[in-house]
């Protein structure tokens, strides 16, 4: 009988199809329980309270179905509750701040590592002591880059629009002779094109799915390529606008996907 768990994976928005999409690869026969809480995104400028509140929202929401592992797939959600789900939950509940440390880690020449991500995930420093803590003399520059989010939930990554915002945010990590940054935000991956342009050839991006993926193989619950009777049947929700979501999915994914609307204003109260 094979196992119908499901991985879930929560996210502010869209950018957690960034590490769904690498989940589908490494473990082609596991299925993905994703959402992602357009209506409320972006999640980097709101109080911890409320990016607390809302994670948890998600989590009382995917909990409702059978599971085998959840992935806070959201950098700023992360920073902010991983530890207390990691508690209250039982099972395998993982984030991506640690998995893009340790890529980063392995990547860096210099030890000269840029992060970027939203305002409350380099205001935790949570990148920072993860990447001293694998390597202590490693010299962190952090950069929020709020403007960012926006751009990809609103299908604007491939706009001049975008080229002119990003090459501004980043201007300044430019003059720190970095040889390695990383995309503190699931969303950023969808940029990294515009990204790698602005800061060059020389610096090695670091988007946090392919390790995120890689830990979750290293879980005895999560079953190997080949271990399923039959293909996965994926399920993607959304608080926000289905048909925008989608167009993003299929975009990025490379394939059609069902999404349904879902609000969770009544669920979970902190």
């Amino acid at each position: 009988m094979s196992d119908q768990r499901a991985i879930a994976i929560i996210d502010s928005g869209v950018g957690g199809l960034t590490v769904a999409k690498e989940v589908m690869r490494q473990l082609p026969d596991e299925r993905i329980l994703y959402f992602g809480d357009n209506a409320r995104c972006p999640y980097g400028s709101k109080s911890p309270e409320e990016i607390r509140a809302y994670s948890f929202q998600m989590i009382d929401f995917v909990t409702q179905f059978p599971l085998k592992a959840l992935v806070v797939a959201c950098n700023t959600a992360t920073a902010v509750v991983l530890e207390e789900a990691q508690r209250l939950l039982p099972l395998p509940v993982i984030g991506v701040i640690e998995p893009g440390a340790r890529a980063a880690v392995n990547a860096t020449r210099s030890g000269r590592i840029g992060v970027i991500g939203t305002e409350t995930t380099i205001r935790t420093r949570a990148y920072e002591q993860a990447l001293l803590r694998l390597r202590p003399q490693t010299y962190v520059a952090g950069l929020a880059c709020p403007a960012f989010v926006p751009l990809v939930e609103h299908h604007q990554q491939h706009t001049e629009e975008a080229r002119r915002v990003v090459a501004r945010t980043l201007e300044p990590l430019i003059r720190e002779e970095l040889d390695t940054l990383i995309l503190g935000c699931t969303h950023y991956p969808l940029l990294a094109p515009v990204i790698q342009e602005v800061m060059g050839q020389s610096v090695t991006l670091i988007s946090s799915a392919e390790e995120t993926a890689r830990e979750l193989t290293r879980h005895a619950s999560i079953a190997r390529a080949g271990e399923a009777a039959s293909a996965p049947g994926h399920l993607f929700f959304t608080s926000g606008d289905a048909d925008n979501f989608r167009s993003i999915a299929e975009e990025w994914l490379g394939c059609g996907v069902k999404v349904e609307r879902r609000s969770l204003e009544q669920s979970y109260q902190p």
